[in-house]
């Protein structure tokens, strides 16, 4: 997939401030401070489209971006970051899980975990939480060029062992600094994009 166009669009609490028009969407999910603006960045190849921040946990709203005037990349806010408010931290999993739960046009969520260190709890109960839901989900590995080559495999086996990933489901590792994984990202967005599209013969 060649991304031609991404704009951010708005930011919501609420599914009531998600976009009309029944687009699909792609969540984008994961710890504060696992690389999700970098990555967002460097799939959509734009620079400063998600805002990175120094300030781990900043973003506290969904995040609308569409993409190719075909599709909607949502961002949701970091969790797991203690300094954040608890008043804050209560608020995100209730609208994420609103979102979840209510939004048709949600076609797959995308976990990102830190490749470097074993998932936390947290991943893991966002990870169960998709999968009671029957929201198909993609797990993305971020900060690969972290590693040394000896250590992937190990992380690899670690990360599937603790989310109790099975042999079929999705794992891609990235790296936002090298781009390398991203099109693999962006050939399975594309793949379900085009999940019950007939064929036209030429």
């Amino acid at each position: 997939m060649k991304i031609k166009s991404a704009e951010f669009v708005k930011s919501g609490t609420s599914i009531n401030h998600m976009l009309d028009g029944g687009l699909p969407e792609f969540m984008f999910c994961g710890r504060s401070n696992v690389g999700k603006s970098s990555f967002i960045n460097a799939l959509l190849n734009r620079k400063n489209l998600a805002r990175t921040s120094s300030n781990p946990g900043k973003t506290q709203t969904l995040n609308l971006f569409l993409v190719n005037k075909e599709f909607v990349l949502v961002d949701v806010p970091g969790y797991g970051y203690a300094r954040v408010s608890k008043s804050i931290k209560e608020t995100f999993m209730p609208m994420i899980g609103n979102y979840i739960r209510h939004r048709e046009e949600l076609k797959v969520a995308f976990l990102l975990v830190d490749m470097r260190h074993e998932p936390t709890n947290q991943d893991k109960e966002m990870f169960d939480l998709l999968t009671y839901y029957d929201v198909p989900i993609c797990v993305i590995g971020t900060k690969l060029d972290k590693l040394k080559q000896s250590e992937i495999e190990k992380n690899k086996k670690l990360i599937r062992e603790k989310l109790v990933l099975g042999p079929n489901d999705m794992f891609i590792q990235t790296s936002s600094e090298t781009k390398r994984g991203i099109e693999k990202v962006l050939d399975y967005i594309e793949s379900i994009l085009n999940e019950g599209k007939e064929v036209v013969e030429e």
